[in-house]
């Protein structure tokens, strides 16, 4: 398999004529551009400097808006792990499942409302849906810092779920509208960097608090966790309102020029991504719940999300032992995280750099068997438990296999959204339920049936990996005869008159755009995935 560097063996780019115009020439890569093309994006030095500001000007602004807000929702949905083994479960008197039940409640509210926000989007520009989100959560964050039951707690955190479920579908939504396959898994992986960041840095956070804060001021140190995760939110929440890109058909903000606009939605044309035409027909809808798509991309991605379940656990088993303080039971799970963040972030780099999808989704799930595993028969000795629970991060590939599924379903942007939404959504209401069965707080801290389930679903993850690679090989093989065909078919002097050199379906606007003459950043495009 070739990667996507190795474009010095690329055959120079065809004269496309076009009445008397030709395509320039790819601009000359100096050494810089070279070594950006081997830290960063591959194709880095057959771009344009036009195109490489635009990237820049992208990176800054939309992944600065998307991280840290994604920073914050994960900071918020962590802590009540943290402040429950803080002072929350003595405060509230919270001495059976009720941390399982306020977690499921939460749950259930982030799932309800996945499709719908990658839906809203499709209308509603996607920075005021998710700034008027991360300001409504912020408002909330603060409010259980003053909740002093069990039903308000509950209540909170059902609201809270609610609008913090916009962000992660929506980001990813957003991050496929913009950037090309050689470009989008390491963005993506930098933002979902930010998950196991948020839950790491709330663990220290926690621990910080607790140290500090306890009791000053009348209030427990658990509450200030909630007061100060609220006060980093709110600058947050404003800066997507003012900063965050829409879709690059109608992304204007003061920071990007017309041509910059018109470049981006060319990109966007090269490598087939369909623009958002904000309508749900019917004849669209029927074609994807026609295809494989709809049903094996997320149901692939509802078994690899609970797989990764037992993280959550680890915090609980180490207070049961007793060995640690509140400050260590808070800072030592968070090594997960570390170790989440640099595989997330090495996945990413490495999936773009090999073109490589499959490889980065099916080696992190097949390493994960052995922990996974471990905890399922759950030795005595205490330091594999120990090795088992550290190590479960580095089965955590989402950023690859959301960048997989963008690809996948490229051609269609309601399709995308769905499948985004529908993934995400779906491995949540899974969650809402299925801890209540199988990680109860009355089976603490083996939890012998949720750590045996969880190394099922890995098996089955595995084998849904596999189906997903060998449907989506047959598409990309019928699509390169399809073309093939149509190249050496006569081509008539209307075709040569088209300026973008494209076949498309006047009976619906939404199918895949062929491109009949590529250049070598276009022909590194389509070698992904083959």
């Amino acid at each position: 398999m070739s990667t996507a560097l190795d474009v010095d063996n690329v055959t120079p780019p065809r004269t496309v004529v076009d009445g008397a115009n030709e395509k320039p020439p790819a601009p000359t890569a100096t050494v810089w551009l070279r070594f950006r093309s081997f830290i960063w994006d591959s194709d880095t030095h057959l771009k344009s400097a036009e195109e490489r500001r635009l990237l820049w000007k992208l990176d800054t602004a939309m992944l600065t808006c998307l991280c840290l807000g994604f920073f914050c929702k994960y900071l918020d949905q962590s802590n009540l792990n943290n402040a429950y083994v803080s002072g929350l479960k003595e405060d509230l008197g919270w001495s059976g499942n009720q941390l399982t039940y306020a977690t499921s409640l939460y749950t259930a509210a982030y799932a309800i409302m996945q499709i719908p926000s990658t839906l809203i989007v499709q209308k509603v520009r996607p920075s005021l849906w998710l700034g008027g989100c991360e300001l409504a959560w912020c408002a909330l964050t603060f409010a259980q810092a003053g909740a002093h039951n069990t039903s308000t707690m509950y209540a909170f955190r059902f609201l809270v779920g609610i609008f913090e479920s916009a962000f992660f579908p929506v980001g990813l939504y957003l991050l496929g509208s913009w950037y090309t396959p050689t470009e989008l898994a390491k963005r993506t992986a930098i933002f979902h960097f930010t998950a196991p960041a948020g839950v790491s840095f709330a663990g220290y956070m926690q621990a910080a608090v607790y140290k500090t804060l306890n009791n000053h001021g009348g209030l427990e140190g658990w509450r200030w966790l909630y007061i100060i995760c609220g006060v980093i939110t709110l600058p947050c929440g404003l800066l997507v309102f003012f900063v965050l890109p829409d879709h690059p058909s109608s992304g204007k903000r003061w920071y990007l020029t017309d041509a910059e606009l018109e470049l981006a939605q060319e990109r966007m044309r090269k490598v087939k991504r369909t623009p958002t035409n904000g309508l749900f027909e019917k004849a669209v809808i029927k074609r994807i719940f026609s295809n494989w798509h709809i049903y094996l991309l997320p149901l692939t991605y509802i078994f690899y999300g609970l797989s990764c379940a037992g993280s959550s656990y680890f915090a609980i088993y180490l207070k049961s032992t007793k060995k640690y303080s509140v400050e260590l039971v808070n800072i030592l799970p968070t090594f997960i995280s570390v170790i989440q963040a640099v595989t997330t972030l090495a996945y990413g780099f490495l999936s773009d750099y090999t073109g490589s999808r499959f490889w980065f989704t099916f080696g992190p799930m097949l390493f994960g068997a052995i922990p996974t595993g471990i905890l399922a028969v759950w030795p005595q000795n205490y330091e594999i438990k120990i090795f088992a629970f550290m190590t479960l991060g580095i089965q955590l590939m989402t950023a690859v296999i959301y960048s997989w599924w963008n690809e996948i379903c490229s051609a269609d942007p309601l399709e995308r959204a769905l499948v985004i939404s529908g993934s995400n959504g779906l491995q949540y209401v899974m969650s809402a339920w299925l801890p209540l069965l199988i990680f109860k707080q009355t089976d603490a801290p083996s939890f012998r049936k949720g750590f045996i389930t969880d190394f099922v679903f890995v098996l089955i993850t595995l084998a849904l990996l596999i189906l997903v690679k060998i449907l989506h090989g047959r598409e990309l093989q019928e699509r390169a005869l399809v073309e093939e065909e149509y190249l050496d078919s006569p081509r008539t002097a209307e075709d040569s008159l088209d300026k973008k050199d494209t076949i498309k379906n006047q009976d619906d606007p939404l199918q895949p755009t062929t491109v009949l003459e590529t250049d070598p950043q276009e022909r590194s495009f389509q070698g992904l995935h083959r």
